[in-house]
């Protein structure tokens, strides 16, 4: 019979919550920037069918926002909950990025309702001035978020002493070895994420023979924006590897199967591991990991026969960290195409087949988002706070995280339901084709 563990309960529910609660936080951050991008070009082209878009996109919006309030509570709950060790510890040095975020929440939240309910109330530059608040809280919630997790990577800024923090530096808490790669990372991925996901939907609008113009253009300002964003994320992501090998290098190793430290180590990708360590049928990238970690394909990298066996991450990370960087490369490709054919007018980018790929893009990305978590989370382990504090050492002891395991299950079912089939009905009742239709016959909104 299974034994009960409350740490293996603690991570599960964590686990759970995150992965939840990641999927509207990712599109809390990056759509209010689609929104302002699209108001704007309205703006700027004297265009409404861009100013619709930021209109019904907000609307959106909203839900995700109300849903992300509830699973990001649940989450800073738990964390106190089923963490009580390490709050003890790493709470005065976490608190003040957790009350900076709670506050930039608060800071976006005003100014969406100001937004929403300012439509045609005010010149339309004056309206779009709105919005930049929001764009501004939603990244600086995220940003402040990110910096409680890279403290828990590269903790510094207190002294430890007798298994208390004090003497606290909170400048220098934030603004750690790993704040600037992760920032950046999560602000620009959930970006990519958010504008992917609304060319899926422009995309398969396409798909069931709605060819208004309206598509088209909400199509080609999300893909470019994509694509923008997209290599922006390539460009960190070689930078939080050179992070990596410098601060934690048994998180790179065990990403890439890199056991005995090596120069010009190969990159691999996919392949199976057997017991005795031994790569099978992957593939194998010469000088790539020398590079990315030193930017030097002659560089040494550490590998994991280094390090102590119980401070090396579990090696199934290793597919996480693939499956990241795939459909990284994916979800770069697919806008550089469809927008090389449109420029250069040699086939048509609204063929059924590229708008597939465009739609099988958008829950593509939002797994981008999700496996990169995965990676960064469970790479840190066995620490909750690196150097400091074991993950078991953190946990509660409760004898009932199982059950409250189990509530959270039906609670994020009946959520995700909820919010799926809010959302649907909302732009079912109220379908583009009646907004445009009035934008055509009366110059305006309804």
């Amino acid at each position: 019979m299974f034994e009960y563990d409350p740490v293996i309960y603690s991570r599960a529910l964590m686990t759970l919550t995150f992965v939840f609660h990641i999927i509207f936080a990712t599109v809390g951050v990056g759509v209010p920037v689609m929104i302002a991008l699209a108001e704007w070009t309205g703006i700027r082209r004297n265009d409404p069918h861009y100013t619709l878009m930021a209109r019904r996109w907000t609307r959106g919006y909203v839900i995700s926002v109300a849903v992300g309030v509830v699973t990001g509570t649940a989450l800073g709950l738990q964390i106190n909950l089923l963490w009580p060790n390490f709050m003890r510890i790493a709470g005065q040095a976490i608190g003040l990025p957790m009350f900076l975020e709670i506050f930039a929440f608060f800071f976006e939240a005003i100014f969406l309702g100001i937004y929403m309910y300012t439509w045609g109330r005010f010149k339309p530059i004056v309206h779009f001035l709105f919005i930049i608040p929001v764009v501004i809280g939603a990244s600086a919630s995220a940003l402040f978020i990110t910096l409680v997790n890279s403290f828990m990577n590269a903790p510094q800024g207190f002294e430890f002493v007798n298994g208390i923090i004090g003497n606290v530096e909170p400048l220098s808490i934030m603004f750690n070895p790993a704040s600037s790669t992760k920032v950046s990372h999560v602000l620009v991925s959930a970006y990519l994420t958010s504008a992917f996901i609304l060319a899926a939907i422009a995309a398969y609008a396409l798909l069931r023979g709605k060819n208004h113009i309206y598509y088209k253009k909400a199509l080609k300002m999300t893909l470019f924006a994509a694509l923008v964003f997209a290599f922006s994320t390539f460009l960190i992501g070689d930078l939080s590897g050179k992070y990596l090998s410098k601060y934690q290098p048994e998180k790179l190793a065990a990403g890439e199967w890199h056991f005995d430290t090596s120069r010009q180590a190969p990159l691999i990708v996919g392949g199976i591991l057997t017991d005795n360590n031994e790569i099978k049928y992957a593939l194998k990238l010469p000088f790539a990991l020398s590079v990315l970690a030193h930017g030097n394909p002659n560089a040494e990298v550490l590998g994991l026969n280094d390090f102590p066996a119980d401070e090396i991450p579990p090696l199934w990370i290793h597919y996480t960290f693939d499956a990241m960087v795939v459909i990284g490369m994916y979800l770069t490709l697919i806008p550089l195409l469809f927008l090389l054919v449109y420029l250069l007018r040699k086939g048509n980018p609204y063929s059924k087949l590229m708008l597939w790929a465009i739609v099988v893009g958008g829950p593509l990305a939002m797994f981008a988002i999700e496996y990169g978590w995965i990676y960064a989370e469970v790479g840190r382990q066995p620490w909750i706070l690196r150097g400091y504090m074991k993950t078991p050492e953190g946990a509660t002891t409760s004898e009932h995280v199982d059950v409250l395991f189990y509530v959270f299950v039906v609670l994020y079912a009946v959520l995700g339901i909820t919010c799926i089939r809010v959302i649907t009905k909302m732009f079912k009742s109220n379908p583009t084709e009646d907004e445009l239709e009035a934008i055509e016959s009366e110059g305006g909104f309804k």
